[in-house]
């Protein structure tokens, strides 16, 4: 392109804003439309993605780094005769990616204090759970592993059972009684609420896995064992030694089933972020209607500016000016109007996608792609519904315009 030809197209642009800024109002509410539209679009992405990495952030948290071994098959009942017990926690727990394992071990059983009582699940695990599940007393502590090498009979009590065996009763150092035996409550778990299922997380029991083995049910075996990784990116890692390990530990060959599966959050996490996309794709596409319907709006006034201007445009093709530069003037003048919704919307966007994340406390992400798509996406709709009001105007006979009243 010559320095003539983009004289050109300055001047057009110049010539453009005069024009729109002659009538300011008019030019406000045309391109409303625009704004609305990219306004729309920056802030599903950048509030989308926001919450995407704020709840990453609280399932890796709760689980991204862990993942738990159960006996049995998925839904599927096993004849195996392998049985995980907490000796293979205590060996999991040794291998180089491991930093906890914890064994799992649970009942349902009634609960005593005075003449209170509450039908509640009994969990036998290790201090390594605190930490696994990053759920910690808001009240006492949590029992010790010398607790759990001692076989104690102390428990921390879950917010609910706290609640219905005391009331406004402080439960710390009081006794409760389980199975026929005394448990000293040290410590109440902080409150966590229900599941999306409505499961009571907080309706349970926690004493030392060695205690329940001597009191609750005396069985080596357990149901479940919980581990948590040093590393993320090392997940599949992780499996893959403790598989290993309970094949060596069971002397179960690499050709036989070992009869456990694995549960983690990462397929949780996937399908979050899946239906994250798929919702953002289509709430984008929704906004996207406010783009069209203000092309739309924008041809219709270009269409009333080509009408208005009719003696200005006969005037120019009469003194020389050619159907390629009527078209030009008019076709700029559009993705002018469109460009400046653009830029209004996208500055609209993200100020409400900084308010939103200053009252959510979300991390405020600024999509430079969603920027540019919304700019590429108004340029693209100043030139379509640019294009029939330009056409029009450059095909006006010279003689009949200067003749238009």
């Amino acid at each position: 392109m010559s320095p003539l030809e983009l004289m050109r197209i300055w001047l057009a642009v110049i010539v453009a804003y005069k024009s729109l800024d002659s009538n300011r109002i008019r030019s406000l509410l045309t391109t409303l439309g625009i704004i609305i539209g990219v306004a729309a679009v920056i802030i599903l992405i950048d509030v989308t993605r926001s919450a995407e990495k704020m709840i990453k952030e609280q399932l890796s948290s709760l689980g991204g780094k862990s993942f738990i071994v159960k006996y049995g098959k998925r839904g599927v009942r096993t004849s195996n005769k392998v049985q995980l017990t907490a000796e293979d926690a205590n060996a999991i727990r040794e291998l180089d990616l491991i930093k906890y394992a914890s064994p799992l071990v649970d009942s349902s059983e009634q609960v005593v204090w005075r003449r209170n009582s509450w039908f509640t699940v009994i969990l036998g695990t290790s201090p390594d759970f605190v930490h696994i599940n990053d759920w910690f007393p808001s009240v006492g502590n949590f029992f010790s592993y010398r607790d759990t090498e001692e076989s104690a009979k102390v428990c921390v009590l879950g917010s609910t059972v706290a609640k219905k065996l005391f009331v406004s009763h402080d439960p710390v150092n009081e006794t409760i009684k389980i199975k026929g035996y005394f448990f000293r409550v040290i410590g109440v778990m902080e409150p966590l609420g229900q599941t999306t299922g409505g499961t009571d997380q907080d309706d349970i029991i926690l004493i030392p896995y060695t205690t329940f083995r001597k009191t609750i049910r005396p069985d080596d075996a357990v149901e479940s064992i919980s581990v948590y990784v040093k590393n993320a990116d090392e997940l599949d890692a992780a499996k893959l030694q403790t598989v290993e390990l309970l094949r060596k530990r069971h002397d179960v060959s690499p050709n036989d089933e070992l009869g456990f599966y694995f549960r983690s959050q990462e397929g949780i996490i996937e399908r979050i972020f899946t239906i994250s996309r798929i919702m953002r794709i289509l709430l984008s596409s929704i906004a996207s209607i406010s783009l069209i319907v203000g092309g739309i709006g924008i041809m219709n006034i270009m269409l009333v500016s080509v009408r208005e201007r009719t003696r200005e445009i006969g005037v120019r093709l009469s003194v020389g000016a050619k159907e390629r530069d009527i078209l030009t003037q008019f076709l700029i003048e559009s993705v002018v109007l469109s460009i400046t919704g653009g830029g209004f919307g996208i500055l609209m966007g993200i100020v409400i996608s900084a308010i939103v994340s200053f009252f959510t406390k979300w991390p405020l992400i600024i999509s430079i792609d969603g920027i540019l798509l919304a700019f590429m996406f108004s340029f693209a709709i100043g030139i379509f519904f640019g294009i029939y009001p330009a056409y029009k105007a450059s095909r006006m006979n010279p003689i009949d315009a200067l003749r238009y009243e």
